[in-house]
């Protein structure tokens, strides 16, 4: 919500587990389309701002690459985001199903998981990116990806799979 509230857009907060569903239906209010903050097209950016990312994306794509590479099991795409302010990463989905969905369906008693596919945005004002940057050896940078993509899983509400792993991992970086 960050660069949505920025640009002085109305957010409208849902909590029901239907809401998603239903808005896709409605998908419009007075000639207003909804259009959820996760989306991975909000597209609210200047062409300046999107001519900065742009450069900043192509001075870093090696790092991009090594850190989809390093989640290759967990994400789609790892890009620079332009809806980032202040946190420094962030999940958004691509395609139909998004996280939210995801969540619901999968409170369901069904057999198939459902999975958004998931793109991790990593915020490259903040100083987390600018470590990363910096990051040299191989090792310690998946260390620090993997850290980042369970910290975007935590603040989408998504359970971590292996909550030990994540606190050692975190212990590693602290000592």
């Amino acid at each position: 919500t960050e660069k949505v509230r920025e640009k002085g857009y109305d957010i409208l907060c849902m909590t029901d587990d239907v809401d998603e569903f239903a808005i896709k239906l409605l998908d419009s209010y007075e000639e207003k389309k909804f259009k959820s903050v996760s989306d991975n097209d909000l597209d609210l950016s200047t062409e300046e701002e999107k001519k900065e990312l742009s450069e900043k994306t192509e001075q870093n794509k090696d790092l991009l690459l090594k850190i989809k590479e390093d989640l290759k099991d967990y994400v789609s795409d790892v890009r620079l985001s332009k809806r980032l302010k202040d946190s420094a990463v962030c999940l958004v989905s691509e395609g139909d199903l998004s996280i939210e969905m995801e969540k619901v369906l999968n409170s369901m008693p069904m057999q198939n998981e459902a999975k958004a596919q998931r793109v991790l945005e990593i915020n490259p004002s903040h100083d987390v990116f600018k470590a990363l940057s910096n990051i040299k050896d191989d090792e310690k940078l998946k260390l620090y990806s993997k850290l980042l993509y369970e910290q975007a899983l935590l603040i989408e509400g998504l359970k971590i799979e292996d909550p030990v792993a994540f606190s050692d991992d975190i212990c590693k970086l602290m000592s």
